[in-house]
């Protein structure tokens, strides 16, 4: 799919991590959840159409967000992880 590969890329492109992203999920969860400091946002712009082109994909991707999330407010951060669909 062509989405997956230029999310990966993206993702690893705005954080800098290039030479160490893995381009999955797992590293995208590898990434949020421990690799990039707080605070951050990521707004996904036309979101809409990101999940119908994407599919099961798109799910996945907002999962591991939801995830990352909760995982900063459980700890207590004060600086969270945070995201929106536009």
């Amino acid at each position: 799919m062509y989405f997956k590969p230029l999310l990966h890329k993206r993702i690893a492109s705005a954080f800098a991590w290039a030479q160490y992203y893995g381009n999955n999920l797992n590293s995208l969860w590898d990434l949020l959840s421990t690799d990039v400091e707080r605070p951050i946002e990521i707004v996904w712009k036309n979101s809409k159409e990101s999940e119908q082109s994407m599919g099961e994909t798109f799910k996945k991707i907002i999962f591991i967000f939801a995830r990352t999330k909760n995982q900063d407010i459980s700890l207590g951060l004060d600086e969270k992880f945070e995201y929106k669909l536009k």
